[in-house]
């Protein structure tokens, strides 16, 4: 851990070291600073470098210039400039290497509902200190000034990295946007930060006056990505979204809580808290892909849905026959309330289908057959990672069973090169064209039939042709 050491007066404190920047952006800087302009980094990117982590984002906030016309004039000698924020006065400007976002410095006004319910003033006159007023918690709210090397802390957000606290910063703009509560769930997850009790109760307040009402379900679904992706324990995240009473908008989430679990195979507990253990497990296995990493995350969060319809108590077990399939609609249900990806949502709910199969598969060692057949409903290796996490995410004693549990089906698919997609098809309409046959309708039928012979019966292409021929004659 590196030493920080800082010179505090009047709430700013001034750092001992160059915060690291890209040569792309030093020369902007440096440029900026010749002109007579104050070029100020703001938010994640100082945040970040405190609590020593990799800076992927840099936002910049230009004072003392006249106005956005003349901030567009100035930086497009840099790169390419894109406008789409003009409104908020913000631009983004795409360099060789990095891209970079530069804002005037402004004040937000709450005026109706939604995340376009405000009034932007630009103002580049405004101070630092009136500007961070907008932000949302004080980490956030932290600046670099490039010219004079100092870091401005007008709101005391470094005391707060140093005691992992996430605190806001004005209580009255902060409730101005519900959203931030779906933030602050989100940031306590990725850094691991408690939430101040103050700002837990503005969140709660947001909550049981329905104010979440408002926000749309990209916004939302914005922060679970980020929650997914950036943290290594999404638990504490889903353990605050509980906590602040945000489960009574997924019904489908809040009815874990209460489903018990057969002790022997969970002994942590109802479904509530193994699925959040398992999204715990996945956190430490993810590909790096974050498409595909999210497709899993939400496949473990929906995997026990259907729990909550089938558990019941036989002869001194707690069982739930039949979850899997009945965990379907449910998932749908849930996941429509965040997005509107239909491709993603079946993919999911092809991992809740089959979650178990597995499992199934290491005590039953089944044929290549049932492998093969497998591969044309799901992605065997995406099916194993779930499953991986499945059985990690429980406090049973024997977890060197779990990577065991998934061996055999992965290495049988891979050695059939079956593992990422289904088995290859053999034969094609071009094949049935080449041997007299018409395209209509019953060329799905004899494809079908190729198919199951070159799964069932492991025939090569000839054999399947004149298999073919005898049945469906030219």
């Amino acid at each position: 851990m590196k030493v920080f050491l800082f010179l505090i007066h009047k709430q700013m404190c001034i750092y001992t070291k160059k915060i690291k920047l890209p040569l792309e952006l030093r020369e902007i800087l440096r440029y900026l600073q010749e002109e007579g302009f104050r070029a100020v980094l703001v938010g994640g990117c100082v945040r970040d470098f405190f609590l020593e982590l990799p800076i992927k984002d840099y936002d910049i906030e230009v004072f003392n210039i006249k106005d956005y016309d003349t901030l567009v004039l100035k930086l497009e000698k840099f790169g390419k400039i894109n406008l789409v924020g003009k409104s908020f006065g913000i631009l983004k400007l795409q360099c060789k290497n990095h891209e970079f976002d530069f804002a005037l410095p402004r004040l937000e006004t709450k005026v109706g509902l939604g995340h376009k319910g405000f009034d932007v003033e630009i103002n580049p006159k405004l101070s630092f200190k009136e500007a961070s007023l907008r932000r949302d918690f004080t980490i956030n709210a932290l600046g670099y000034d490039y010219n004079s090397d100092e870091i401005l802390d007008y709101h005391n957000g470094l005391d707060d990295l140093k005691t992992k606290t996430l605190k806001h910063i004005n209580e009255k703009t902060f409730i101005e946007d519900p959203l931030r509560v779906y933030r602050a769930i989100q940031f306590c997850a990725r850094f691991e930060f408690s939430l101040d009790k103050k700002t837990f109760l503005l969140c709660k307040a947001l909550v049981d006056t329905n104010a979440l009402d408002e926000l749309p379900k990209e916004r939302i679904y914005d922060e679970f990505k980020k929650l997914f992706l950036k943290a290594s324990k999404p638990s504490l995240g889903f353990t605050l979204l509980k906590d602040l009473g945000i489960l009574k908008y997924y019904e489908e989430l809040e009815a874990l809580i209460t489903c018990e679990q057969d002790r022997e195979y969970h002994p942590e507990g109802n479904v509530w808290i193994h699925t959040l253990m398992t999204l715990d497990e996945m956190a430490k296995i993810k590909t790096g892909n974050n498409k595909r990493d999210l497709m899993l995350f939400l496949s473990l969060l929906c995997h026990d849905l259907g729990k909550p319809f089938c558990t019941e108590e036989i002869n001194g077990h707690i069982t739930s026959y039949k979850h899997e399939s009945l965990g379907i609609k449910p998932t749908i249900s849930f996941l429509n309330k965040l997005l509107d990806d239909k491709k993603l949502i079946e993919e999911v709910c092809l991992m809740v289908k089959y979650h178990l199969i597995p499992f199934a598969f290491f005590k039953q060692n089944p044929s290549l057959k049932a492998i093969k057949r497998l591969s044309t409903k799901v992605n065997i290796e995406n099916l194993c990672l779930v499953c991986l996490a499945d059985c990690l995410g429980r406090d049973i004693k024997d977890k060197e069973k779990c990577p065991k549990a998934i061996e055999y089906l992965l290495n049988e698919a891979k050695k059939l090169d079956i593992h990422n997609e289904p088995l290859k098809k053999l034969v094609l309409g071009r094949d049935l064209l080449s041997i007299g046959f018409k395209p209509g309708k019953a060329f799905k039928t004899i494809l079908d039939f190729a198919y199951d012979l070159q799964i069932d019966e492991n025939k090569n292409k000839e054999e399947i042709l004149a298999e073919i021929q005898k049945k469906f004659r030219v």
